[in-house]
């Protein structure tokens, strides 16, 4: 989610938002724009990119107007704005035009990193829209969403959300909106399933999930799926590979809080607390069984058998027996 500066005015002379995230980007001019319109509904809006702001372009959407209007004007990928114009915009700075908000968008690194120096030296309102890589992330994006519409969702369903969207923000974004407009009450992980089952069953990380904690009949019908809507053998037998190992892993380190594990075994703290409640029921023994299991299915989807998906099927099952081998014991 995007981080503001403390000084917080979506009015301010000047915001800068950097990063590369164009959701949150987006997001941050809507909110410079819908805070203008607020206070004068005929707000004009400039929405630029660099091949349209040339030499001279800014000093003359700048000028005083006849009538005083307010005027926003957004210049986006600020990092690839020519020397002359970037000089145009540091002459700006120093002296900005009242009833006009100046947005610029820059992607942050190196390029142009003269132009976000002087804008902060000149006090913008900064808004960071950083690229959400990591899960962890993304989780904390899709809970902000849900309590920014006021409505309440268990961590297993904003979990569930992730693993079923992926890592296009939009889409999350869209998915929350949509649960909270049709769905009462708390939205739980029963409910994402309802609406996202087909995509979440076609993920191999589903496959792999059910696998390890023993859900023979699930994990079966998840693969199933995935193989029907073209799910690459690999990723299959690549995510199987990741869960076992990650039960391994865990079950082999010592005791600890999530986030001295996660620096530790180089897992994100969210998965640490998934892994523990996957490994009851895993033994030493389990471990090896399952990892030869997949080492197995991987010879088999890179063509070392006939029928990939009888060796991806073999896998899972061995794997999910493997998870309950303690019980057995």
């Amino acid at each position: 989610m995007a981080k503001k500066t403390a000084d917080d005015d979506p009015l301010a002379p000047l915001t800068l938002a950097v990063g590369q995230e164009e959701l949150l980007l987006d997001r941050a001019v809507q909110q410079v724009v819908a805070a203008a319109r607020a206070a004068d509904a005929d707000t004009d809006v400039r929405d630029l990119n660099p091949d349209q702001l040339q030499p001279g372009t800014l000093a003359e959407l700048t000028s005083p107007s006849l009538f005083a209007e307010r005027k926003v004007v957004v210049v986006r990928n600020a990092q690839d704005l020519s020397a002359d114009t970037i000089k145009d915009v540091k002459a700006y700075l120093g002296a900005p035009a009242e009833e006009i908000t100046l947005v610029l968008l820059h992607a942050g690194g190196v390029k142009g990193k003269g132009l976000l120096d002087a804008a902060r030296k000149a006090g913008a309102r900064e808004v960071a829209c950083p690229k959400m890589t990591k899960p962890a992330d993304r989780l904390a994006f899709t809970r902000s969403e849900f309590r920014a519409l006021g409505r309440s969702a268990t961590p297993e369903a904003c979990q569930a959300l992730v693993d079923a969207i992926g890592s296009d923000l939009r889409e999350l974004a869209s998915a929350v909106t949509q649960l909270a407009a049709d769905v009462e009450g708390t939205i739980d992980e029963a409910v994402v399933g309802r609406y996202y089952t087909g995509r979440a069953e076609a993920s191999s990380f589903t496959v792999a999930d059910r696998a390890v904690e023993g859900r023979t009949a699930e994990a079966l019908e998840a693969l199933r799926w995935s193989l029907a809507t073209g799910v690459a053998p690999v990723l299959i037998t690549s995510a199987l590979a990741q869960g076992v190992r990650a039960i391994g892993k865990l079950s082999g380190a010592r005791g600890g809080r999530p986030a001295d594990l996660a620096r530790e075994l180089g897992m994100p703290p969210w998965k640490i607390d998934r892994v523990r409640q996957q490994m009851r029921g895993w033994t030493p023994d389990g471990v090896a069984v399952a990892l030869r299991a997949v080492a197995d299915a991987d010879a088999g989807v890179k063509g070392g058998g006939d029928d990939p998906e009888y060796a991806l099927e073999k896998a899972v099952v061995t794997i999910a027996r493997a998870a309950r081998s303690r019980g057995r014991g």
